[in-house]
């Protein structure tokens, strides 16, 4: 089984550390130029990490590939509560990285063009449900949807995406799970 993306990641770390005990090959990839750029859109069309390939099964998304694992190792699966939390999580994440890019391509994001704005908002819309949900106790186990939370307060903080200001029991939940081992050896710093 190999499991193909890039270290700082956050969707791809999130595998990383969901499967720490499970034996697996990593393939870090520089994903938007070159060579790895050309073997990634020689079998995913989506041009996207993280990629699973399983002997002559190749899986796209982050979500399918947690699927696909949990019910190939017989793991429980999600309920809809945590599918829900997981959709949060993946918006804010999915926000933020359109932001990254749209900067990075030399993008004034700070209007109030609609896409901004509505990347804005449910940046901060998310991060404010999901901190309510730590302090209701969502997150108190060591699960999926907490090693994706984890990841995604990680990435925000390694790339300087957001303050967290007011965010209070989302910065408390990443200094619990900061010292983890899993966190640990996949932190991309």
């Amino acid at each position: 089984m190999k499991l193909f993306g890039s270290i700082p990641s956050p969707y791809v770390r999130r595998l990383r550390m969901w499967l720490c005990n499970t034996e697996h090959d990593f393939i870090d990839m520089q994903i938007y130029t070159g060579e790895d750029r050309d073997r990634l859109l020689a079998v995913n069309p989506t041009g996207k990490i993280p990629m699973l390939e399983d002997g002559d099964t190749i899986i796209f998304d982050s979500r399918v590939i947690f699927r696909y694992l949990t019910n190939k190792l017989g793991y429980p699966t999600l309920n809809w509560e945590q599918e829900n939390h997981l959709t949060l999580i993946d918006a804010a994440n999915d926000s933020f990285v359109s932001m990254l890019l749209l900067q990075r391509s030399n993008v004034d994001t700070t209007g109030d063009d609609l896409f901004f704005k509505l990347q804005r908002d449910r940046i901060e819309a998310s991060l404010s449900e999901l901190d309510r949900l730590v302090e209701k106790g969502f997150f108190n186990d060591w699960h999926y949807p907490s090693i994706c939370l984890f990841c995604l307060i990680d990435w925000i903080e390694f790339r300087e995406l957001h303050d967290l200001q007011g965010l209070e029991q989302l910065k408390a939940f990443h200094q619990r799970h900061h010292d983890r081992i899993e966190a640990t050896a996949t932190n991309p710093r």
